[in-house]
């Protein structure tokens, strides 16, 4: 970018226009954002000749009124966040990571999850038995066992192997070390298939023996709905 650029800016974000000043898009020096429309910065033309930043347009505009005017923005905080992320804007990251959206994702939830081994790896052998089990049908089960201690763990064996015998899916989470209860984490496996766009539901699974009445808690099964 040649060091005689125009004070004011015409840009494309993503297809959206806006027209603004050099000294606003730096106005954090060391973010992404101030390294775009450095002196030295390589710089994206579209056909008109304005810059062009390939991001999500509707994002920028409160980006911009925040560096404009110092205002939070108050509205898609979660995708407004993600926005700041990438173009570096500290100080606007560490206003929303105090918002009750981000802190309850980022610090609370995330943090629990952290302390729940193979959570991830758990969660995608979940979808992967729910989308085997979808063939040539509308619906598709897969039962969950949630355990928060190894004594949970070890009770729930005989119930776990019943069902693997019977050729039912199943998946187990846990143990974990502290935090929230079996039904925190059974919210986070629920939230996280949904915000993958699948349509699903949870409800108590009951195993059939008496003497494991006392592990209904441990079982749900997850519906998975395909059309």
């Amino acid at each position: 970018m040649q060091s005689t650029i125009s004070t004011v800016v015409e840009l494309n974000v993503g297809g959206q226009l806006y027209t603004t000043t050099v000294s606003t898009l730096r106005k954090f020096p060391g973010s992404k954002l101030a390294e775009m429309f450095s002196s030295s910065a390589k710089v994206c033309l579209d056909a008109e000749g304005r810059f062009f930043i390939d991001r999500p347009g509707t994002y920028f505009s409160p980006i911009l009124d925040y560096l404009r005017t110092g205002h939070m923005p108050t509205e898609n905080i979660p995708e407004v966040y993600r926005e700041a992320q990438f173009y570096e804007l500290q100080p606007l990251v560490k206003l929303l990571e105090d918002t009750p959206q981000i802190f309850g994702e980022q610090v609370a939830r995330k943090q629990f999850l952290l302390r729940v081994p193979s959570y991830m790896e758990n969660l995608e052998v979940l979808l992967r038995l729910a989308r085997a089990e979808a063939v040539g049908m509308r619906t598709s089960r897969v039962v969950v066992c949630a355990v928060r201690t190894e004594e949970e763990a070890a009770q729930c064996r005989d119930a776990l192997r019943n069902l693997e015998a019977k050729k039912m899916p199943v998946v187990q989470f846990g143990p974990w070390s502290v935090g929230p209860d079996i039904e925190d984490l059974l919210y986070c496996v629920e939230k996280d298939i949904k915000a993958q766009g699948y349509q699903v539901h949870r409800q108590k699974h009951f195993l059939e023996k008496a003497t494991w009445t006392k592990l209904q808690g441990c079982f749900h099964m997850f519906t998975f709905t395909w059309w």
